[in-house]
């Protein structure tokens, strides 16, 4: 079954397409993405598996004509990789945001169409986007099933005590105010796969994954299953990141705002995008950055910030360590953890009073799966590459197949 995974943003589109025989069975045929939609230096940046990549520059107006490309580009004789639109069995897309309305993946239809709709209010810069990729396969495949894979699907298993927020319960029956958490479809493939990898029997494990990109949670998985999550009601809660402030004492949102005339969407802005890395360090969002301005210069805002997010990523990781009674299992994931040996040796660290102990030789590797706890170490960690497009391709396959 060929399935076409999109992960539609308000100005681009990624893709792959993989050929999947079973859950464990599956080749890549191309991955791509299609950057700066309605502006007139429109790039796709397509990879087909075995071949090339070819980079195409036009004027791309909206996401209609946005698909048409991906389609025709997957389909072109010389770089494609199928002869016809035809042979794509189903689209599976990522969606950010799901709230309580949906605990698992669903094929698309007006209903969750409209539950979509709904839950734009708590994630404005990614819903709509959503939206307009189902709307533009919708016209380009109209035959074609589609399946929608939400980000906050993973973390409905959280109790009340971890998702609900200490504010008057009005606020979350009336306005569905209370933790979502995010980047769930992650999560559960790196607590799967890890698991997997660790020897452990997932049915009967503690794990603790560390998404730790320009945007970073951790998630607390017992058995298999989110019992609590470090990001809210928005992505804007938890820990450090590239431009978000994470946590924070919430009087301060109307001091700033009083003190600088702010209107709430201007304060919305400086937690969103002008804090974090950025905000902390005044030089930049990106973890390379902030690491070679740190040695390079001796920068002590850029090393303020490398020890902040240690030390986020540290009572993060302590606290689910206590809510579940203990780890099997610490796994280390996305950009920013998958690539920097120094944040990974410092944050176990943390943990050697209990036992932890890092392969320093094993430690070095970026960006494949390794084990860097040494075997007498009393808590296993991994580092596990995260791959969201195979864990929306698998229940995208499952939920066509089942139909």
């Amino acid at each position: 079954m060929k399935i076409l995974v999109i992960n539609c943003g308000s100005s681009s589109i990624k893709y792959q397409l993989l050929d999947m025989r079973s859950d464990e069975d599956y080749t890549l045929l191309a991955k791509g993405i299609l950057e700066k939609i309605a502006l007139p230096d429109s790039k796709l940046t397509h990879k087909p598996t075995g071949k090339q990549p070819v980079v195409r520059m036009q004027p791309v107006p909206d996401h209609t004509l946005g698909m048409q490309l991906v389609l025709g580009i997957l389909s072109d004789p010389e770089v494609g990789v199928i002869s016809d639109f035809n042979e794509i069995d189903a689209v599976g897309h990522r969606i950010v945001q799901g709230a309580d309305f949906f605990g698992h993946s669903v094929l698309v239809d007006e209903d969750v169409m409209e539950k979509i709709g709904i839950c734009c209010d708590f994630a404005p810069l990614h819903n709509p986007a959503h939206i307009l990729g189902i709307r533009a396969v919708e016209k380009v495949l109209p035959a074609v099933p589609q399946a929608v894979v939400f980000d906050t699907a993973f973390h409905q298993t959280m109790a009340p005590a971890a998702y609900m927020y200490a504010l008057p319960y009005e606020c979350y029956e009336k306005y569905r105010v209370r933790r979502y958490g995010a980047h769930g479809t992650s999560h559960m493939y790196v607590s799967q796969r890890g698991a997997q990898f660790a020897g452990l029997e997932l049915g009967n494990s503690r794990i603790i994954t560390c998404h730790i990109g320009n945007g970073s949670s951790v998630t607390a998985v017992r058995n298999g299953k989110c019992i609590d999550t470090s990001m809210g009601f928005t992505p804007l809660e938890g820990m450090i990141m590239g431009t978000r402030c994470g946590n924070i004492d919430a009087s301060i949102v109307p001091y700033l705002m009083k003190k600088e005339g702010l209107t709430p969407d201007q304060m919305t802005d400086l937690m969103n995008k002008k804090s974090g890395f950025l905000g902390l360090s005044g030089r930049s969002s990106d973890m390379r950055d902030i690491v070679d301005i740190a040695e390079q210069e001796g920068d002590e805002r850029c090393k303020l910030v490398m020890d902040k997010l240690v030390l986020d990523i540290t009572k993060l990781v302590a606290g689910y360590m206590a809510e579940m009674g203990g780890a099997d299992l610490i796994v280390f994931t996305a950009g920013v953890a998958e690539n920097n040996p120094w944040l990974r040796k410092r944050v176990s660290g943390m943990f050697s009073w209990l036992g932890v102990k890092i392969d320093d030789e094993a430690n070095v590797k970026r960006g494949e799966e390794v084990m860097i706890s040494t075997p007498d170490s009393s808590i296993k960690v991994a580092v596990i590459p995260t791959d969201e497009e195979l864990m929306i391709a698998r229940d995208t396959m499952h939920l066509v197949q089942n139909s």
